[in-house]
């Protein structure tokens, strides 16, 4: 009788023979055998045009809302570095928005009642945290998306905050100046706290970024423009994604919260943030003359998730899909008295979108015929990116497939719990892992939880020249695509999520976790271990309505003080300098033992004698 080790050999033969370049080599065994067991059902879902299911809205009638910035609460001394900790209040409540005149409100729940909700700047390196409160509809949990964030502040998708309860969420905004954005990721309604308005920008501002001399002055000519696809009721209201269970794409476009709207603007270089936040819908975006609407109009992408390129890369299109983030700059001095179009390729080959009568519209700029003085430039060079050191081969691969009905990866879902960890990353290790979408019934926008990652490689198109000269934490797998990406993991330990960012397909199960593992060498004893997502010291607590609408309680700005400089003394990241050299000395002579999340401490600070020694 074969022994397990033998019959995962023979799996993984057979895989490797009969799937062939599908399995790649090196990667562990019992992920080759699982690869080896998908069977990924026949697509069922062809993508259409189709007239509008919602009421109808004349384009181009209002103006584009900016979103408000928030406004620091509290100035708070960090007991362990001296420096101020940023304290932000956001309240998830409801709130009513007049989509259609003559039809009913629609009915949101939002941060601080609006949709998107306000836009948090941050100068880098300026610690925050962000209470939020939760007088919604049903349980919530935050995550900053792009954010190296602790594992408890990350925004894992059991780590529950419900109506009544508020969490403090601490973030570092240490990485260069880059759009990140927030939004509700709770177990099994993402999609739906999303669609219904969970959703927002936040803005880590860098001072080397500001020295180039780019179009700047938030909500004047450094713009976010927030894009979702949505479908109402006849009456008015929003339509709920409950029991959608393939996609739902949307056939009203709004930007910021806004239908089709409007923007005036000067003859001037204005800079963009653009983010797709939409449930389902991806994007190919265009610029046109609104009297010429058959010649695309140049643009410049400059920055993508992570930041800045190594420089500007001139385009006609942009291919944005859920989640993802670039920013570009347009410049209307030549169109002084026209109006300059944004649209989207709804033909787009990779694309299964289903199309509506103008969901290849998304807004229009209405240019003065005033002319102005533009000082704004976009330097031939914008920096140098900290990519990954390089790495070979592939450490590995995940298919995202659907399967009896169910979305996968590897045949795990998110709520198989004793499965769902499918890589233990070495804490400080570069690895590169192969993503495939063998289908050509659907697409994945993928995203990494804590890392930054490079494309290093993608089969058919290949990789976006805006892609491939910056960072990335989202990455688009179009149908029957197979992409390699290259991530540092670190420099935090802890279990992280990754997931396909198309939140139908997250929500019925298209999530799984990595675990990025503990050093015996790491060399540096931390003061606190944060590795456990759903440890309870972080967890979400409850208040009562009269406290917080009296500023009583867990409202007052002394117990606040002392909540935020208790956390600040468990150092979750003041020690980011001795961690990240410590982990470069522990990986400079080779491979690092391992230690799983399962034997780290969590009842409170890690004694001196359970700390990680060389």
């Amino acid at each position: 009788m074969l022994s397990k080790i033998a019959r995962v050999g023979l799996v993984l033969a057979f895989a490797t023979q009969c799937l062939g370049q599908n399995v790649s080599p090196g990667i562990p065994a019992e992920e080759a055998a699982a690869l080896s067991s998908v069977v990924e059902d026949e697509p069922d879902m062809v993508a259409l045009r189709k007239g509008d299911e919602s009421p109808k809205l004349t384009l181009y009638q209002k103006a584009l809302p900016i979103p408000p910035q928030a406004q620091v609460k509290y100035k708070i001394t960090n007991p362990v570095t001296g420096k101020e900790i940023w304290y932000y209040e956001l309240e998830i409540k409801p709130f009513t928005q007049q989509i259609y005149p003559n039809l009913k409100a629609a009915r949101l729940v939002g941060y601080n009642g609006t949709s998107p909700g306000p836009t948090i700047i941050v100068p880098k390196g300026q610690e925050s945290v962000v209470r939020f409160i939760n007088n919604g509809d049903r349980e919530s949990s935050v995550h900053l998306h792009g954010s190296p964030s602790r594992a408890p502040f990350d925004g894992w998708a059991e780590d529950e905050m419900f109506p009544g309860q508020y969490k403090d969420y601490y973030y570092p905004n240490y990485q260069s100046g880059r759009m990140l954005w927030y939004h509700d990721h709770a177990l099994g309604i993402t999609a739906e706290n999303a669609h219904f308005g969970q959703a927002g920008a936040y803005v880590v501002a860098d001072a080397a970024e500001d020295a180039l001399g780019l179009p700047t002055g938030y909500g004047k000519y450094d713009i976010p423009l927030v894009l979702t696809s949505k479908y109402y009721n006849s009456d008015g209201t929003l339509r709920s994604s409950k029991g959608e269970d393939q996609s739902l794409w949307g056939d009203v476009i709004h930007v910021n919260g806004q239908p089709w709207p409007f923007f005036n603007v000067e003859p001037r270089k204005y800079r963009f943030r653009i983010l797709d936040a939409s449930l389902s819908r991806n994007f190919d975006l265009f610029f046109v003359r609104s009297s010429a609407t058959s010649t695309r109009l140049p643009f410049q992408v400059i920055a993508s998730d992570a930041g800045l390129l190594e420089r500007p890369v001139q385009v006609t299109d942009l291919k944005n899909a859920v989640a993802e983030r670039y920013e570009i700059v347009f410049d209307f001095s030549k169109f002084a008295g026209q109006s300059i179009e944004l649209r989207n390729d709804h033909d787009l080959d990779i694309m299964t979108d289903d199309d509506y009568d103008n969901t290849d519209k998304v807004m229009k700029f209405v240019v003065s015929g005033t002319a102005v003085t533009d000082t704004s430039k976009v330097p031939a060079a914008l920096r140098t990116v900290p990519y990954p050191p390089p790495s070979t081969g592939v450490d590995h691969q995940f298919r995202f497939h659907r399967s009896n009905g169910e979305w996968q990866i590897n045949g795990v879902g998110f709520e198989d719990v004793a499965n769902r960890v499918l890589a233990k990353v070495p804490r400080g290790k570069v690895e590169i892992w192969e993503l495939e979408n063998s289908s050509g019934g659907w697409t994945h926008p993928i995203h990494v939880h804590l890392v930054d990652f490079k494309v290093i490689e993608r089969n058919g198109r290949g990789v976006e020249p805006y892609e491939s000269i910056g960072l990335k934490d989202v990455v688009w797998l179009g149908k029957n695509e197979v992409v390699k990406v290259e991530a540092h993991y670190g420099p935090w330990n802890g279990l992280y999520m990754f997931h396909c960012h198309n939140l139908i397909h997250e929500d019925h199960d298209m999530m799984a976790a990595f675990n990025v593992t503990q050093l015996t060498t790491l060399g540096y004893n931390e003061t606190t271990d944060f590795a456990d997502p759903v440890d309870p010291r972080w967890a979400a607590r409850p208040f009562t309505q009269s406290d917080f609408t009296s500023r009583s309680g867990p409202f007052t700005a002394q117990t606040i003080n002392d909540r935020v400089q208790q956390l600040a003394r468990e150092q979750p990241y003041s020690e980011l300098d001795q961690v990240e050299q410590a982990l470069e000395q522990a990986w400079a002579n080779g491979t690092p033992t391992k230690r799983s999340v399962e034997e780290c401490q969590k009842g409170g600070p890690v004694p001196r004698y359970r700390r990680f020694q060389v």
